[in-house]
């Protein structure tokens, strides 16, 4: 069975959250930190089995854009910069039904690794 395609994406801003509305009723709401730390780029996951990198300092991030990829994903641009990686259909609706279990995964791994959610200052990008 595959993933089904929302009908509605919304962001909103002040909760930081992505909503999705699905065509039977259902919506969900997504914090923009957990969809930037589970991001499916090769910076974030890597280029195999065990490369994933940890993200920290995301607590406070936001989007600035979102854009469609064809019929199948969503390309999120994040404040800080992180714009690669599609979020598909299928990708989007596997981080709603796992929600629990991932984000549980993704604070012990923080604790283990001494990791925090805060930023650690003002990240300066040179040009």
């Amino acid at each position: 069975m595959s993933a089904p395609i929302p009908t509605q994406v919304h962001y909103h801003k002040k909760a930081r959250e992505l909503e999705l509305g699905y065509a039977n009723g259902e919506s969900y709401r997504l914090s923009i930190e957990y969809l930037r730390v589970y991001s499916p780029s090769a910076e974030v996951r890597g280029h195999g089995k065990g490369q994933a990198v940890l993200q920290v300092g995301k607590k406070d991030v936001g989007l600035a854009n979102i854009t469609p990829t064809g019929n199948y994903a969503l390309k999120l641009h994040f404040d800080d910069g992180h714009d690669s990686g599609l979020y598909s259909w299928a990708y989007l609706y596997d981080l709603i039904q796992h929600r629990e279990a991932y984000w549980a995964d993704y604070l012990k791994r923080l604790e283990e690794e001494g990791g925090k959610r805060e930023s650690l200052g003002i990240e300066l990008k040179q040009l």
